[in-house]
């Protein structure tokens, strides 16, 4: 990796402030509204505070010193007063086990149960006798595609396979109970409002691969029950057909189960219009059709209303919907936030007490680190309670929403200044395609990582555009670049830079282009399409479509978006492979991945430096041991961002 003797000073600073950034991984709300527990990260272990609902009186749960070993995923308890969470402490950091801390006693945390597999999503049974969560027994990995696959040796597709199943361990504690079964990988559940049933949506294994092709199941909460597939959206009828779901919730009376349903790209990244289905069976109805917006997340909060976090215009937004039989209407917008919010147990989800008057989440921006923020509910947003990041500053210039309309669309994206801006000055522009498609660019924090803030922070203008295919304008808008990756969305991004600079002093002859994951296809295919970009830095990149199909392990998530497989239907493949066009690159391109990548695998990024080699193209690849297609390792997190920005400082200088 790279050392830093020859790293520009400006840049060693910056990694050095952005390493301070304290991350706070989840919150909970107690049910009855008057204490507070969330994850926060220490010397690069997670542990667990408590405090009382406006932040006061914070204390760490266990006796381990802050940063040696972690602890998280946690759930309170419908009594307000006992908080489940996992730990690896007692096994020294090897293994993660169940316990259960009495937050009102001065008491040692009770072990609930040894888990000889990975483990995660706590959620309590309504009436506080159970706890569920997703496990995968003796799994050697955490139950994502994101992160690194196994080694490939020996035969392939042979070996057992890794199934995570819904698992409950009674509150007394005692031995493990594996609810769903052993043939189908469960991805998320969700417990009946009597606590005797749950919903789940779960696929065959492998896991990492069918996501894509799940079904909604319905089963009774015990050992050995038969499950009933309740929903297959590969044969549903209308919007829905052949789709992805995720977020299933029941209705108060438990007569039906809503979820979200839409064109996703992973799991976790959820976006769509929320339908909802009887839960004895029956033909699932779209609640929202048409709507401009993109829910993430939603509760029932009554027999008739819904809360739901989405995205709009590419902001965070919290509203609530009134609900009937057949449809669902926004019937209040609550707040609106250039920010990022979440608890941590999914997309934008937030921590609720039992009676809905309260709320806690997570939130950051570009203009404040994470801090927990909670309160009452209203049309204000909460205010922060924890002032975990407060010493904090932003080093880059600041953030403004940009918005065009290009081919009868409306665009938005996010655009930040270079720091210290002086306007009568002109200034390069890196452009940051983010990942998915299916997903939106929201203001964040950063932390040392890839991301667009730092490269503001020397001097770069930089715009991460929403083109279409993101989340945060409505369903079709997210499905508008289906069969046409790099095409249509390219000319949302080119029209956005060219309403940039009509109005800002961008100098067109310095523009850069960075991305990952699907950035990073963007990365490669972009210069093979136009001459615009001065220097590119392509992250876990896809450069052939066509070879791309075959080496991935998640080969299910092209035929949503490509409406068929590469061998039924090639040519779709071919015209946005980059591969088929790389005669017309001349940009200097770094690329740069994980060498156990199952979404975008390192052999795509060989494929492509080999190339532009073969042309002559200044390039360079690094490979990275050990990492998946979200890097673990913050020596190469660092590593990535510290090349990345070397290299547009070589091959494009913030001053001429």
């Amino acid at each position: 990796m790279a050392g830093s003797a020859n790293v520009d000073p400006r840049i060693e600073q910056l990694l050095t402030e952005l390493g301070k950034v304290r991350q706070i991984d989840a919150v909970q709300l107690s049910p009855d509204g008057n204490r507070l527990a969330w994850v926060v990260r220490t010397g690069g272990r997670d542990s667990i505070e408590v405090a009382q609902a406006d932040g006061s009186g914070a204390h760490r749960i266990g006796t381990d010193k802050p940063g040696s070993c972690s602890q998280g995923d946690i759930a309170w308890a419908p009594d307000s007063r006992h908080l489940a969470f996992l730990s690896d402490c007692a096994s020294g950091g090897k293994q993660k086990e169940l316990f259960l801390a009495d937050t009102q006693a001065n008491a040692v945390p009770k072990r609930l149960a040894a888990l000889t597999g990975v483990a995660d999503d706590l959620s309590w049974s309504p009436d506080g006798k159970a706890l569920g969560f997703l496990y995968v027994p003796n799994g050697t990995r955490r139950a994502s595609a994101l992160y690194a696959a196994k080694p490939a040796a020996g035969e392939i597709g042979v070996d057992g396979l890794e199934v995570q199943r819904v698992a409950t361990v009674d509150a007394d504690g005692g031995n493990l109970r594996l609810l769903t079964s052993a043939d189908t990988y469960a991805y998320e559940f969700a417990w009946s409002p009597d606590g005797q049933r749950i919903a789940y949506v779960g696929a065959p294994p492998p896991g990492d691969n069918n996501w894509w092709v799940a079904k909604l199941y319905v089963q009774d909460a015990k050992v050995d029950a038969k499950a009933a597939m309740l929903l297959d959206p590969s044969t549903s009828k209308g919007s829905l057909h052949g789709l992805q779901i995720a977020l299933p919730r029941w209705s108060p009376d438990g007569q039906r189960i809503a979820f979200i349903g839409g064109l996703m790209s992973d799991q976790g990244s959820t976006g769509g219009d929320i339908y909802a289905v009887p839960s004895c069976g029956g033909e699932a109805v779209n609640l929202t059709p048409g709507i401009q917006v993109t829910p993430a997340w939603f509760a029932w909060t009554g027999a008739q209303q819904w809360l739901v976090a989405q995205v709009s215009n590419g902001q965070s937004q919290v509203a609530e919907y009134a609900v009937t039989r057949d449809q669902a209407k926004q019937a209040v917008t609550l707040f609106t936030l250039p920010a990022s919010i979440g608890d941590g147990s999914a997309e934008m989800a937030l921590s609720l007490s039992a009676d809905q008057r309260k709320v806690a989440f997570v939130q950051s921006s570009y203009t404040d680190a994470p801090e927990v923020h909670a309160g009452e509910f209203g049309m204000t947003p909460p205010p922060a309670v924890t002032h975990i990041n407060a010493a904090l500053k932003p080093g880059w210039g600041k953030a403004e929403s940009v918005e065009w309309d290009n081919e009868g669309r409306h665009v938005q994206g996010w655009l930040l200044y270079p720091a210290n801006y002086d306007a009568k000055k002109t200034y390069p522009m890196i452009v940051t395609v983010h990942g998915g498609p299916s997903a939106a660019v929201i203001p964040r924090w950063p932390s040392v990582g890839f991301g667009g803030a730092p490269f503001s922070s020397l001097g770069y203008f930089v715009f991460m555009p929403n083109p279409r295919g993101s989340f945060g304008q409505g369903e079709a808008y997210v499905q508008a670049n289906r069969k046409d990756f790099g095409h249509g969305d390219l000319r949302d991004i080119l029209a956005g830079i060219d309403t940039i600079e009509k109005k800002l002093p961008v100098d067109d002859q310095r523009l850069g282009l960075t991305g990952w994951s699907y950035g990073g296809f963007m990365s490669m295919f972009i210069p093979t399409q136009t001459q615009r970009f001065r220097a590119v830095v392509a992250g876990a990149g896809i450069a052939n479509w066509q070879s791309y199909y075959g080496q991935n392990l998640i080969d299910q998530w092209m035929i949503p978006f490509f409406g068929a497989s590469v061998y039924d239907n090639p040519a779709v493949y071919a015209k946005s492979s980059a591969i088929n066009f790389i005669k017309q690159v001349k940009t200097p391109t770094l690329i740069v991945v994980g060498d156990r990548d199952a979404e975008c695998p390192a052999p795509q990024s060989f494929e492509y430096w080999h190339a532009l080699r073969a042309q002559g193209v200044p390039t360079a690849l690094v490979v990275y041991p050990n990492e998946g297609h979200h890097f673990v390792d913050p020596d190469h997190q660092r590593d990535v961002l510290q090349r990345a920005l070397t290299w547009f400082e070589k091959y494009l200088p913030a001053s001429k």
